[in-house]
């Protein structure tokens, strides 16, 4: 018995030291084997997919470092071709749309919306086509296929947001993304009920309910009180007030605000010389409402504004040293030959000075052609550089909006500024004595008095309001 025992524990031992040979013999050749199939695993999914490139932001010009990520045309899974949007960028001068230079597969955004890109730095990746053109080797990047589940957050961010531009403003005020808000309006556009339902719901702010207001009928006259007995004061009652749990946001200043601290810091250097008078526009209202309806025939919106352009046009012949700018020293003056004179547009991406070029080669038709054209694009956010710079002088109708004098503020390398202000009916004397209805709008004119003195700015604004008070004189005058 006790022999048998130590045979049985024997065989035991023998027969677990076989198995633990043969595990590691088969954990050996799996071991062994492995990096084999790793290998032909990883040739397959090289095979399956062509090189990915880092499609780099290129060099916009005008200096642009950096610019904000805007809107996405694109999200990660999409099949792109040469020359597609990828996505729309804004710089400190203007929005720029960026294009892919290759057919592939997006399978990488390296920005959020809003957020801040640098020029030379990727901004996308592209898989492009095995059949494509060779790219440089520095270009391309080994990643791995993503996964459709990685990006289903990304398809909600690059769907196209759509909203009118007062919404786009006011959710731009509060400092509101759209990509967040849901919007409730036909085909998902965002509405102003949804701008303001969110911001209800970020500052957790509670409106107070309507007080109840009871109606007491008046006692009956067997239950008045004794003499000399003082009416019962009630306590008044007690009004909610509202509470308010919203917190401070700090950001930093980006695009065409960033643009505006630049430009206004070195025009504050500038000494301003102001002057202001008054225009009556009772002919040239007369004249506006006769060509109006044929302008409308043509396509085209007809305002003030291509008048008062044309006259300051004009004037500027006569007086070249307005349309000039100095450079940062002040010891050359440059005379501009061309008249591009701007006009300060307010916009959803705030105050934004597109320029009419060449406005000595234009009729007023021409020019009220082109600033429908500037306008639309400037609702739509979508004015490009060559509409922003290259300015020589410049008007500001801030009377659209409300107002009669202003102080306007020269924009450097300019010498010169106009503000116009809104058009009143006011009592007037006519040419025997008596009260009549004029139009009236006031005019603000501000110039670098380091070149221009009090007489020369004067003299000019008195050619540009006879320009307008006897439009028929401007014919004489027309090129």
């Amino acid at each position: 018995s006790f022999l048998s025992q130590q045979y049985r524990r024997r065989c035991f031992r023998l027969q677990n030291l076989r198995t633990d040979r043969s595990l590691q013999t088969l954990t050996f050749m799996c071991g062994k084997n492995l990096p084999m199939l790793s290998r032909r695993t990883l040739h397959s999914t090289v095979v399956s997919q062509g090189p990915i490139v880092q499609f780099k932001l290129s060099d916009i010009g005008e200096g642009i470092m950096e610019v904000t990520v805007k809107e996405w045309y694109v999200k990660e899974g999409d099949r792109v071709s040469q020359f597609d949007s990828i996505c729309e960028v804004q710089s400190d001068k203007a929005s720029v749309t960026i294009t892919s230079r290759y057919d592939g597969i997006i399978r990488r955004l390296y920005y959020d919306t809003d957020a801040t890109a640098l020029v030379g730095k990727p901004l996308v990746d592209i898989e492009t086509e095995s059949s494509s053109e060779v790219i440089q080797e520095e270009d391309v990047v080994e990643t791995p296929a993503i996964a459709r589940e990685e990006h289903t957050h990304q398809e909600i961010k690059g769907h196209k947001t759509q909203a009118t531009p007062a919404v786009r403003r006011l959710a731009m005020e509060n400092n509101i993304k759209l990509s967040e808000v849901v919007g409730t309006g036909k085909d998902g556009r965002i509405l102003k009920e949804d701008i303001l339902n969110f911001l209800a719901k970020q500052t957790g702010a509670i409106l107070p309910p309507t007080p109840f207001q009871e109606i007491q009928t008046p006692p009956p006259a067997s239950a008045a009180r004794p003499v000399g007995t003082l009416p019962a004061i009630k306590p008044p009652l007690a009004t909610p007030r509202p509470v308010f749990t919203g917190k401070d946001v700090t950001e930093p200043l980006k695009g065409f605000h960033k643009a505006m601290v630049k430009t206004m810091t070195a025009a504050l250097k500038i000494p301003h010389f102001g002057y202001c008078d008054e225009v009556d526009l009772s002919c040239l209202v007369a004249l506006r409402d006769e060509l109006k309806p044929l302008a409308e025939s043509r396509g085209v919106k007809l305002s003030y504004m291509p008048f008062f352009i044309k006259a300051a046009s004009i004037g500027l012949l006569n007086f070249p040293i307005l349309n000039a700018s100095v450079d940062e020293d002040c010891q050359n003056i440059t005379y501009k030959a061309s008249h591009n004179i701007g006009l300060a547009m307010d916009t959803s991406q705030g105050l934004l000075v597109p320029n009419v070029k060449n406005v000595q080669l234009l009729s007023v038709f021409q020019i009220a052609k082109e600033l429908n054209r500037l306008q639309t694009l400037g609702s739509a956010g979508q004015l490009g550089a060559g509409d922003l710079s290259g300015g020589t002088f410049t008007l500001s109708n801030i009377g659209s909006i409300g107002g009669t004098y202003a102080k306007p503020v020269i924009l450097p390398p300019e010498v010169a500024i106009g503000a116009l202000g809104k058009i009143q009916v006011l009592p007037r004397f006519g040419p025997a004595g008596q009260v009549v209805p004029a139009h009236i709008m006031k005019v603000s004119w501000s110039a670098d008095h380091r070149i221009i003195d009090g007489a020369t700015m004067c003299r000019f604004s008195n050619l540009w309001r006879e320009y307008l008070e006897n439009p028929s004189k401007m014919i004489l005058d027309l090129k």
